[in-house]
């Protein structure tokens, strides 16, 4: 298994560079590395890996996904509520009646058969769309009107939505009796209690922060752990009651952002550095999980399905929009971002199959050959529209965000080692200031000033030596002095 993890990272970090050359997004690169290293064509993972694979694409999930509730401000989801509402659930049931209508009449299957395949390509995939909605948060790029935040909140719901309403397809199919009513009433439950099991939690660890001086490594390991419990938690009760965990995990980074901001953005700082290790294990083995042979078994009649149902989708996904203050241009985007799919349809894709669906290898076959064709396409879409259609949201070329970037600044609760001298530094405040633009008397720039305390273990918070520095756009970078501790 350590070799197929060399395969992985030194594949994919190779994929990712050169498609970046290209201007083509680096996880395409990756998803191509996993197909062709899997097993399905030269065989380069180890059966090990493969048998561990489910797990270790849950646990990069969760990374970005964490990173995603570290982004999550209350007031950007009151702004964005209802359009997200109706973007979990009015786009897939679109999708699904496209499917079900070309399935029938293309793939010759019947109608409860194509409602499964519509549920299983009715889902948007969070492992191609959170990384990339986090990216132009984290540059700004429609921040103003919250519309990644409105993409993120919306595509989490829409897998649980599409997931029961597989259940039930598939539960008729069987001939038992399905309560349709009550399974339609584990959405709201399942999203509820997903959120509740991510919110205690998270307040728990946020005060266990506040009163014990944690290292940044041990809080952010602490959160990654207890993210990882919650979607155990998930299969351990699903007997008796739904959970969407990957909600709660959402919840857990959004709880500790309300509380205590300054904590958030540094554990949002390290989840970023894990990110480069889990983005090569979720693309390169969600790849791996492809098999070519299967997706050309469906041929152009499952091609033509499948664009089928995303023109389906595009619609509902537009219509779900109406009245959420967007213009045009800001639609056609949430259309294009909510077409890749990976995640659900590796996870559900052979489950007809298995179930004894007479039409279970097409269902397949569609399923993965939806991934080869929307997971690169709708990334690229995403990348290049999301480019031309998002705005900055500020006018002003000085921004507090690019200047804490540029100087590479710690935030609250960091150490310091001076380069200079070897003494270590605790950062205990941090504010955004506006100082005159040198040469000029009425221009302001902005500014952020630190404050910096001399750790001594003979002597308590709240005593002992203190100083502060300015930084702004003309000042020398932070690195030049100073470096940022991750130690323990």
């Amino acid at each position: 298994m350590a070799v197929s993890l060399s395969f992985i990272i030194i594949f994919g970090l190779a994929a990712d560079y050169v498609f970046r050359r290209i201007k083509i997004p680096g996880l395409v690169g990756m998803l191509i590395t996993g197909i062709l290293c899997g097993p399905y064509m030269f065989n380069l993972m180890a059966p090990e890996m493969m048998a561990v694979s489910a797990d270790f694409r849950k646990i990069a999930l969760i990374v970005i996904l964490l990173r995603a509730g570290f982004e999550l401000h209350r007031d950007t989801l009151h702004r964005v509520g209802r359009a997200a509402l109706l973007m979990s659930c009015v786009p897939a049931m679109f999708e699904i009646i496209g499917v079900m209508l070309a399935a029938h009449a293309w793939l010759h299957i019947s109608y409860l058969e194509a409602a499964m395949l519509g549920a299983i390509l009715g889902a948007v995939s969070p492992a191609v769309v959170v990384p990339l909605m986090i990216d132009f948060m984290d540059r700004g790029r429609g921040v103003k009107k919250g519309i990644p935040t409105l993409v993120l909140a919306a595509s989490s719901i829409d897998d649980v939505f599409v997931i029961v309403l597989f259940t039930i397809f598939l539960g008729m199919y069987g001939g038992g009796s399905v309560n349709v009513w009550a399974k339609l009433a584990e959405i709201p439950v399942s999203v509820a209690l997903g959120i509740l099991v991510g919110i205690i939690p998270g307040y728990f660890l946020c005060r266990l922060f506040t009163k014990c001086d944690w290292r940044p490594p041990k809080r952010t390991l602490a959160v990654l752990g207890m993210a990882i419990l919650l979607t155990w938690i998930e299969t351990s009760v699903e007997k008796w009651v739904p959970v969407a965990s990957l909600l709660g995990v959402m919840a857990i980074g959004f709880i500790i952002l309300e509380k205590s901001e300054p904590v958030a953005h540094i554990i949002s700082q390290e989840l970023k550095k894990l990110w480069v290790f889990a983005e090569l294990l979720l693309f390169v083995l969600v790849g791996a999980q492809v098999n070519i042979k299967v997706a050309w078994y469906a041929g152009l009649a499952g091609a033509a399905v499948i664009f089928a149902g995303l023109i389906f989708r595009s619609i509902g996904t537009y219509l779900s929009l109406t009245g959420s203050g967007f213009d045009w241009k800001e639609k056609i985007f949430c259309v294009i971002a909510y077409i890749p799919k990976a995640t659900v349809q590796a996870a559900i894709g052979a489950v007809p199959l298995a179930a004894g669906v007479g039409s279970g290898e097409v269902i397949l076959a569609v399923a993965v050959l939806s991934i080869l064709l929307t997971a690169p396409l709708g990334a690229v879409g995403i990348i290049l529209s999301g480019e031309k259609i998002l705005d900055y949201g500020e006018t002003s070329v000085y921004k507090f965000r690019d200047l804490r970037e540029k100087h590479g600044l710690p935030r609250v609760g960091e150490r310091v080692a001076s380069k200079a001298f070897g003494t270590v530094w605790k950062i205990i405040e941090e504010k955004e200031i506006w100082i005159e633009k040198p040469a000029s008397g009425r221009d302001r720039v902005p500014a952020i000033h630190l404050r910096f305390w001399k750790e001594d273990s003979s002597e308590g918070p709240g005593t002992g030596k203190t100083m502060s520095y300015r930084y702004s756009q003309n000042d020398e970078p932070f690195g030049s002095h100073w470096e940022i501790l991750y130690d323990w």
